[in-house]
Formats: structure tokens, sequence, C-alpha cells
């Protein structure tokens, strides 16, 4: 009998080790948005499934056949790759990236919707992903399903489909909407909206700010954005599970998040157990560099200077006047600057500066000869610079760099730009205070052992709870109660209601007794006269 039943785990792959793990589960992974900032994050928790032994079958906006991941991972490609600023500049005239810090924060809530719907409506047209949909066999051929939580949630139908539990990854670490999710209110009174250039310490007119930054996003999600996804739902999930669940009842239904963030780089605020922090997931020991970068950066005897802007927001793609402003400053200095430029052709360029349409960039930041990370502030690199101690000089651009970037500045560890000011004496001055004054060093240096220090290394944390949630098939345990009650209860205001009604009420027959005994004493009198 134990025989058979082994034999069955065995063939089922839901084997459990005696220390707990998760031998051979079956993972769906969704991951639709094509942005390539956020499959650093992707790729590495693939290939970390992969190397404990899972099978992942994945629906993808980037193909991941470069990792050689091996016969237990299937990729479904979403061909082409779906150019969705396209659809953005379409909305928002003849929009160039630089002109994003100009934007104002309804527009870019948006501006995410318009990139949300496409690429989800995209991705659920593939023939490949249609197959899957409708496919005859569907008991048993998952053991959990894995998205990402960023503006596909149409695709959470998929786990109804396959009737297995749902994990979500968040490149963005924290939004505030998270909190109906997982039923917790996040105080709009010290925890600032993910696009806001604030910290946790507001002033009374930034806690207006972001109080109308984050009622108008819920309202704007739930009146417009929601309903939008719901259609998407529908059309391609319809014939197969009838009427589909609305896509809020689904996101209510995720077991555990996973979030792209960690402390001290995320500010503290309220949390549940299903909220799991595994920011710096894609950070790997330092590979060695090429030749001719290891070469570049071991004869900095001043040190050196990395900078890049990211995958979207390209260097080549700078107004003329501020690259001849940048080239200016950076060919006056002593130290020597690697920069990520698109565009390799460059003219007149400094004898210290060398550029390359591609670096790796965390290999480059762990050399003991970087002494300032220029960026856009995305979280990714920001915790790249956080866990090798690089002080920052910050020029956000869109989303949640600027919040990256005040944080980064209120602890002490950068200088934040914004582009559209930034002049040849502010540069200028801006780097001798990275380079010279010792505090950046100091401040970032206590970061980074703050950000390090973790019981669990993040993909190790990763791994634990997606196991864990197949082990427990779902953590229904885990779920707030907040999610069974409507919005008037969640937020006591029938409580309130009722409270505030017995003062009210007690007022009103209290004016009601004194009214019927001035009566009384108006009749008695009258009574009296006669």
């Amino acid at each position: 009998m134990h025989f058979i039943l082994l034999a069955y785990l065995l063939l089922a792959g839901k084997l459990y080790s005696p220390n707990g793990s998760v031998d051979g589960a079956k993972i769906l992974a969704a991951y639709s948005f094509p942005g390539t900032s956020h499959f650093m994050m992707q790729k590495a928790l693939m290939r970390e499934l992969i190397k404990s032994g899972h099978q992942v079958t994945m629906i993808t906006a980037r193909s991941l056949k470069s990792e050689n991941l091996g016969s237990n991972f299937t990729e479904i490609l979403i061909e082409p790759v779906y150019d969705f600023w396209h659809d953005v500049k379409l909305d928002f005239g003849a929009l160039h990236l630089f002109e994003l810090t100009r934007m104002t924060n309804p527009d870019f809530i948006k501006m995410l919707e318009i990139i949300g719907v496409k690429t989800t409506e995209h991705a659920l047209k593939q023939p490949k992903v249609q197959a899957l949909i409708h496919a005859k066999q569907t008991e048993g051929v998952f053991d959990l399903f894995i998205a990402e939580q960023f503006y596909g949630e149409a695709l959470l139908p998929l786990a109804r489909v396959y009737k297995v539990p749902v994990v979500t990854t968040s490149t963005l670490a924290y939004e505030n909407h998270m909190s109906q999710i997982m039923g917790l209110i996040t105080p709009w009174s010290f925890v600032p909206h993910g696009f806001l250039p604030f910290t946790d310490h507001m002033s009374f007119w930034e806690r207006l700010q972001n109080s109308y930054t984050s009622l108008h996003q819920d309202l704007y999600r739930l009146l417009v954005y929601f309903p939008k996804m719901d259609a998407v739902a529908q059309e391609f999930f319809g014939p197969v599970l009838g009427e589909v669940p609305k896509v809020r009842q689904l996101e209510k239904e995720t077991s555990v998040m996973l979030l792209n963030s960690h402390a001290p780089l995320t500010t503290a605020r309220p949390t549940v157990d299903a909220f799991v922090s595994v920011g710096g997931m894609h950070i790997y020991p330092p590979k060695a560099l090429p030749e001719d970068l290891q070469q570049f950066l071991d004869e900095a005897e001043e040190g050196a200077i990395y900078f890049s802007l990211g995958s979207n927001v390209q260097s080549k793609d700078m107004p003329p006047e501020m690259l001849q402003l940048f080239l200016q400053v950076f060919g006056s200095l002593r130290q020597r600057v690697l920069w990520k430029f698109e565009d390799e052709s460059v003219s007149k360029l400094p004898e210290n500066v060398m550029v390359r349409k591609w670096l790796p960039q965390a290999d480059i930041l762990a050399h003991r000869n970087i002494k300032v990370f220029i960026t856009h502030g995305g979280l990714f690199g920001t915790q790249e610079g956080v866990h090798y101690a690089v002080p920052l000089l910050g020029i956000p651009i869109y989303c949640d760099q600027h919040l990256n970037m005040n944080k980064a500045v209120w602890g002490g560890y950068a200088i934040s730009l914004h582009f559209q000011s930034i002049t040849e004496e502010i540069l200028r001055h801006s780097l001798d205070q990275l380079l010279h004054n010792a505090t950046y060093k100091e401040n970032i240096q206590r970061v980074s052992n703050i950000f390090r220090d973790r019981p669990l290394e993040a993909r190790k944390t990763a791994i634990y709870w997606i196991e864990y949630v197949i082990r427990h098939r779902g953590a229904p345990h885990m779920r707030s109660a907040g999610l069974d009650l409507n919005w008037f209860q969640f937020y006591l205001l029938d409580v309130i209601a009722f409270v505030a009604f017995i003062p009210v009420a007690v007022i009103l027959i209290l004016c009601l007794v004194i009214k019927l005994l001035r009566g009384n004493d108006k009749k008695v009198k009258k009574a009296k006269t006669h």
C-alpha cells in the first residue's frame, strides 16, 4: 500500500521530502509585460525554480532561451514584442521619454492602464496561450500559477481554469492599491504613493497631495481600469469558465505576493504575512568583466563613475545641448567615466570617458574603483548601488524613480537632480560632493549592511514561500478577513455612523422632551387663564 502511494506521489510530481521542501512541482507562470528591467526579477526566479527541481511553463514577453534553463523549462513566447510606447504616444502625442518628468500623476495612471490592457490582450490572443485556456485536460496539470503583479489581472483566470493557487511578483515593490488585495489599510498620512517624490515624513500639503493621488488611483482603477480588464477576461475566458469572476475578486485570491523590496529601501508600513520582501533577487556574486572594461577600471587611479539611465530611457536620446553639458563636465574630471550609451559613435568623446551600448551593471558596480553611480533611480539599479555601497547621483524620470531617489536622499547616500534643471555648475558640484564628502560613502555603507542583513537570502526566501503555497495548496490561513467585508464595514463607517447616531439621537430626544414639556406648560397656563 505504501509503495502504491509513493508511486502515485512521484507520478503526480508532488513528493514532499522530510525537510518540508516540494520536489518536482509543475508551475505555470505568466509575464505579459515586455519591460526589459522587469525580467531581471523574473529570470532570477525562473532560474531558481528550475534549480530547485521544479517544472516551469512560462508565458513570456521576453525569451529566456539564452538562459539555458534546461528541459524542465517550457517557453510560450508572446510574439511579436508589443510596442506599448506606440499606444502611449497615440494618446499623449509625440511624447519624448525625457519629457515624462513633466507628466502629471493622473496621466501616468492612465498611461499604465493603456499599457496593461493592451499588453495583456496581446498575450491572450497568442495561439499557444489560447491552447492553454481551451485545454481539454486541466485537472492535475499544474500545481501553482505565478504571475506578475503589474497591470495584467486578466491573466488571473488561468488559475481558475487549472484550479491552482496563485503567487504574484511585484517588480515595483509596494504600491498603495495592494492593500485592497490583501485586506489591510495603508495610511496615506505616512506612506507615500509610489509615483510621488515624497518620503514617509510628509508636510501637510504633501499629505494632502498624497491623499488625493492615492484616492484618484483607487477610484480610477474601480471605475475605469477594472471594467476594461473585466471585459478582456470575459472575452478570452468566458467560453471556458462561463461568467468569469471580476478581476478585483481574483486578485483577492492571491496566496502570497513577492515584493521587490527590502529594508531599509522600503519605508516601514502596515503589512500582512502574505507580503514577502525579496528585494535583490537579481543580484548574484560578481562575474569577471570583459578585458577592456576591467583594464579601464583597474587603471582609474582617481576612481571611476558609472552612468546608466536604464533600458527604457536611453542616453542616446538625450537632447544635444544636455549631452554636450555632460561630456564637458566629465572631460574635466580626474575620474574615469563608464557610460551606458546606446550610440557608440558619439563624437568628441573625452579621453577619460568610455561608452558602450550595453554594460554588465552589477558586475561594474562591484568593482573597487567605482566611486559614484549616476542612475535614473530604477529600483533594480538602486538596489545594486546599495548592495555594493556606491553613492548615487539620481536623475529620476518617471514612476517610482522619484520615490526611490527621495528615499536615498533622505538616507544621506544620494543627491537627486531634476533633468531639465541640470546645469554645468549643478552637475559638477553634485559629483564633487559625492566623490569627496565622506558622509555619502559612510551612509551608503551603513544602508548596505542593513540591506544585506536578512535571515535568508532573497532567492531562497522566494522559493520557500512558493513551495509553502504549493505544500498547503494555497494559503487561506494567511488571508485577511477584511477581504470579506463591504467597504463601509472595512473602514468602520457603519460603526462610526452608529456611534455618531447615539449622541444625536439623545439630543433629539431631549429636544423633543423639552418641546413637549414646554407645550404642556403653555396648555396649563392657558387653562388657568380661562
